[in-house]
């Protein structure tokens, strides 16, 4: 996600050599070919890696479900994934268009598709081979509940925007109970998102999370992915620089005392730093299938 064209394909490779196993991928990031690339590229064994897409919103109608996920395999170069992800619970106007725009610039939706039924779809991916697992992305506790109650599959996980500005302690505290993980997309605050303004607070130079760091002769994204790590929660940092990528997987070797995890947990306030705006207001806020308009 925000990588730029061409620097894909030797971040994952440079991810792969450097020990890593489990990549992020979606359809929607529009760069799945170089990962493949960079899997074919790396020499790794397909047994030892652990490689997740997404379905995206405008493939949500049951019938465009598996020939999406084909389309992501093709570009990967692979046969399976080890999971499949739905990406959102809103679901966009059918097409190719991967943002159908209306003539005053708002999104094109299709509102008659539940997620539930989409998720019905998924299960077949399964049946069929093509996927491993499968899972969400960005769904609330009743969007998962009605999948518990309707679907045959149970989601392995809910891979949701998760830092300490945002801890997702209730929605972890619900996704453990239903023996469902919780993977933290941003899990460092999202330093790099295109809308941040000059003088957004920047979780990384908070000088108790730097003070904590220097005491154990590690960077602050370091503690903060560790802090992660420790609440059983699976975190995907996102990096293309060589440095960071090897840093962010450097975790094994201290551990946060409860006081310091703590301390960790008291940052939250509810702070959502990645959802698509629009005229200052949710992009897809009046959507019936809003993700964010019940606490959790």
């Amino acid at each position: 996600w925000k990588s730029k064209v061409g620097e894909v394909e030797k971040a994952v490779e440079h991810a792969i050599k450097s020990g890593y196993r489990h990549i992020d991928c979606a359809a929607a990031y529009g760069n799945e070919k170089e990962v493949g690339a960079a899997i074919k590229s790396a020499g790794v064994p397909r047994s030892e890696l652990f490689i997740t897409s997404k379905l995206w919103n405008s493939k949500h109608h049951p019938d465009d479900v598996e020939g999406a996920c084909k389309e992501t395999l093709a570009d990967l170069g692979l046969d399976y994934l080890d999971l499949y992800l739905i990406h959102w619970p809103i679901a966009f106007e059918r097409g190719d268009n991967k943002f159908p725009k209306n003539e005053d610039g708002t999104v094109r939706y299709d509102v008659d598709t539940h997620p539930t039924t989409t998720w019905l779809a998924m299960e077949k991916l399964v049946e069929k081979g093509l996927v491993k697992s499968i899972g969400v992305s960005n769904f609330n506790s009743a969007q998962i509940a009605d999948i518990l109650e309707k679907g045959k599959i149970k989601p392995v996980t809910n891979q949701v925007e998760c830092h300490p500005y945002l801890n997702q302690s209730r929605l972890l505290k619900f996704c453990a109970e239903k023996d469902i993980t919780l993977t933290a997309y941003s899990p460092l605050g999202s330093p790099d998102r295109p809308w941040a303004k000059p003088d957004d607070v920047k979780l990384l130079d908070d000088e108790k999370i730097k003070a904590m760091a220097a005491k154990y002769n590690k960077t602050p994204a370091q503690c903060v992915l560790r802090w992660q790590t420790q609440r059983g929660v699976i975190a995907i940092p996102k990096s293309v620089t060589p440095s960071r990528i090897v840093e962010n997987s450097a975790l094994f070797d201290f551990e946060l005392t409860a006081d310091e995890m703590a301390e960790m947990d008291g940052f939250d306030c509810n702070g959502r730093l990645v959802i698509p705006m629009m005229n200052g207001k949710p992009r897809d806020g009046a959507h019936p299938h809003f993700p964010f308009n019940i606490e959790f």
